[in-house]
């Protein structure tokens, strides 16, 4: 393959060098840390970033974190790598051991996508450099996704003479700087299928109230419509105030969810409420 002059003599290397121990990192000898270290950091570098803190810049203010913890649901996780402009994290990082098979397998690239789904970002990357996959992460994660949802680009290290341009000019700290980044995520905006973590919420709110207020209804039949919507409206905030005291460790982890097991839900959840009034 010919190679763009504009390529940087550390990529070429870096292509150069997978390619002759390919079959050796494929046995799975070769560990995560080992291709973080060896191929990942001198990419990005070479994209501009200040990957080891160079610079000595605070916490507060490094361009990449690495192992940037993440809350999912009441735990912490780690991100990789979290690429960050001004301290606030522009795009995130997944690394995977070559012997993944990052095309096809749905464990990664459901990982990657609730990591910046939770973080509210718009795009992801998750690569072992043998394979470089890009994801759209305005598309809410579900369980029977397979490796391919929600994927905007997918090549090899084989094409990343001929794409990197394309990447420099979405990825490179630079490109960010100048509102590149930001035009590509507004052109995958407005696609069939995706929505904001807000959004998602919302519209999941409006079925918890529909649901709830046909079967208070249902049971209160001398409730007036206004005297209704107060009561679904108070048990809804409610929830939600018990279920961000959970995330925050104010409450039990999963009480809300505890309730599910065993009988009398509705007067156990009052017991919650009353609990929480007193506190």
């Amino acid at each position: 393959m010919e190679a763009s002059s504009q390529v940087p003599e550390a990529i070429l290397k870096l292509v150069e060098k997978y390619e002759y121990h390919q079959a050796a990192y494929k046995r799975g000898q070769f560990n995560e840390t080992q291709l973080r270290r060896e191929f990942i950091d001198p990419f990005f570098k070479t994209l501009g970033w200040d990957v080891d803190n160079s610079q000595g810049n605070s916490e507060q203010y490094k361009e990449v974190i690495h192992e940037d913890p993440i809350r999912i649901r009441g735990s912490t996780e780690f991100i990789d790598y979290a690429f960050r402009i001004g301290g606030s994290r522009k795009f995130i990082v997944e690394a995977k051991k070559p012997a993944v098979n990052i095309k096809d397998d749905a464990g990664p690239a459901l990982q990657i996508r609730r990591y910046a789904w939770n973080a509210r970002l718009p795009l992801s990357i998750l690569t072992d450099f043998e394979e470089f996959a890009i994801y759209d992460c305005t598309k809410k994660p579900m369980p029977g996704d397979n490796a391919a949802t929600a994927r905007i680009a997918y090549f090899t290290f084989k094409e990343y003479l001929e794409k990197w341009n394309w990447i420099e000019s979405i990825f490179s700290q630079r490109s960010i700087l100048r509102g590149s980044f930001d035009k590509f995520v507004e052109g995958t905006k407005g696609k069939k299928g995706t929505a904001t973590v807000d959004e998602a919420i919302l519209a999941e709110i409006e079925e918890w109230r529909d649901l709830l207020a046909k079967n208070i209804a249902l049971r209160n039949a001398a409730l007036s419509v206004e005297e209704l919507n107060v009561a679904v409206q108070k048990t809804i905030d409610r929830i939600l105030f018990l279920r961000i005291c959970e995330d925050r460790g104010i409450e039990e982890y999963g009480c809300l969810q505890k309730l599910l097991d065993g009988q009398d839900i509705y007067q156990r959840l009052l017991g919650l409420f009353q609990r929480a009034d007193t506190r």
